[in-house]
């Protein structure tokens, strides 16, 4: 009894001694919990930023991967209202050459009065180095005065504190230890740069800090996603240059996702390889890609140790035209595979046909009728295979011909080709109703061979038809 009651008695010790350390524990865990609950939730965005972000996304509906960053305005201050569109930009210091200011100026001397007011440009100056950000703002600021006033125009900062690692990253691709930490820097750059934007416009553009812009392509880029939303088909960015991270727009309802998309990965690849998933994972089957390109790069140097580089966009027009949808003819014999179309098709292709007659000429049948505003006509190859006599014209009501092939019942000229060429802008004053056709007619003929470079036309919408 006496051996039994010990062990009884040993028993009941260790279920005490093991009852005391569960208490002890747990009760570290209440009072470290209700000590917890009285701390302030940490404040992840600062108040500027917040207030940007769309709560109508359902990215920040809930915590899903909470970007923390801080931001510092360094000039400007956005609008209250959204625009249209939001341009992102994100710029460090270079070793040669500087092409910020040409940038901006290139951006606002491109677009209308009408554009700048729905636009506004974020511009991160992403570089540590104190001085020179102090000696940029002060250029923007001398500038850019009336941009900044009207809130065109905002100049960022994110300190060091908020980056993540930028060395000791994986060397994928066998890239050198600086390179990765180049393209790893500019991806956060980009995440907080767009992370800052998504509320500030409906739709956001990626530029870079040295390029130049068409003329209106703001005008331009609306009409396209107007184009692209009447077709009813998922897309996720849309492509206005095809060189790296220029001219790709997304909806800023994406924005959020995107800007966490690049944090997360930021040390895999380069942006424009992850610009690349991120569309495919939002369904978009290929690459929807606008042509004439409306952003060239015009950097000599790049911003990584100021290497030389010479990219160029093939397809970048200056002088921008909105070359709708259309169908191409021609009784002109074509040499090789310089066929008609290509003249009317943005790019380096062209026309190139055998001696014409008079009477050959080239029709362009519009798929819809539009009123023409512009007209740019331009032919030969340094001084030859010129069109030497032709008129443009105009034409209306669509007929098939003998040859089942399309053109217009009726034409109207408005000008001849002067020295191979022909431009003729506000068309609409004189002929504002909507065209279906635009015909270049040889009047003469001539024995060269002839090149036709360039048809471009610029329209805008056809006014409602009368009700009766």
């Amino acid at each position: 009894m006496r051996r039994h009651s010990k062990k009884k008695n040993v028993v009941v010790a260790v279920l005490l001694l093991v009852g005391g350390f569960y208490f002890i524990n747990y009760s570290d865990f209440l009072i470290g919990g209700l000590k917890r609950s009285f701390e302030p939730p940490p404040q992840e965005l600062t108040w500027a930023a917040e207030r940007l972000v769309s709560k109508e996304s359902w990215v920040e509906r809930g915590d899903f991967l909470p970007l923390n960053v801080s931001y510092q305005l360094q000039a400007g201050a956005p609008s209250p209202l959204q625009r249209y569109l939001s341009v992102g930009i994100s710029s460090v210091k270079r070793t040669k050459g500087d092409y910020l200011i040409p940038t901006l100026r290139s951006i606002f001397s491109q677009s209308s009065p009408e554009e700048r007011s729905s636009l506004v440009v974020v511009l991160l100056l992403a570089d540590f180095d104190v001085s020179w950000r102090v000696r940029t703002v002060k250029e923007i600021s001398a500038a850019f005065t009336s941009e900044l006033d009207q809130g065109q125009l905002v100049v960022l900062h994110v300190p060091q504190d908020w980056y993540p690692p930028l060395t000791g990253l994986k060397r994928n691709y066998n890239d050198a230890p600086e390179r990765v930490s180049f393209r790893s820097k500019q991806n956060l750059d980009y995440a907080f740069l767009m992370h800052y934007s998504s509320g500030l416009g409906r739709y956001y553009l990626q530029l870079e800090d040295d390029i130049s812009c068409a003329k209106n392509f703001l005008t331009t880029i609306r009409s396209r996603v107007e184009e692209q939303e009447a077709k009813r088909t998922t897309w996720a960015m849309l492509e206005f240059s095809a060189l790296g991270y220029i001219g790709k727009l997304y909806k800023s309802a994406h924005l959020p996702l995107l800007a966490r998309f690049l944090f997360l990965f930021y040390q895999e690849m380069p942006c424009d390889w992850l610009m690349t998933h991120f569309r495919e994972l939002l369904t978009q089957k290929g690459q929807i890609l606008f042509k004439p390109s409306l952003f060239q790069h015009m950097g000599t140097f790049s911003s990584f140790q100021g290497t030389f580089n010479k990219l160029k966009d093939k397809n970048f027009e200056e002088n921008i035209y909105n070359n709708p949808p259309a169908e191409v003819y021609c009784n002109m014999s074509t040499y090789q595979k310089h066929f008609p179309k290509l003249a009317w098709d943005a790019g380096e292709g062209f026309f190139w046909g055998r001696s014409p007659e008079k009477g050959n000429c080239l029709t362009v049948v519009f798929m819809q009728p539009a009123v023409v505003t512009g007209i740019y006509v331009e032919t030969g190859s340094g001084g030859k295979d010129l069109l030497e006599s032709a008129q443009v014209e105009v034409g209306r009501e669509v007929v098939t011909t003998d040859g089942q092939e399309k053109s217009c019942k009726r034409f109207q000229s408005v000008g001849t080709l002067e020295n191979g060429r022909f431009e003729m802008q506000e068309v609409d004053r004189k002929y504002s109703s909507a065209s279906s056709c635009l015909r270049v007619l040889v009047t003469a003929e001539q024995r060269d061979w002839v090149i036709i470079n360039k048809i471009r036309i610029s329209t805008k919408p056809s006014p409602p038809a009368a009700q009766g």
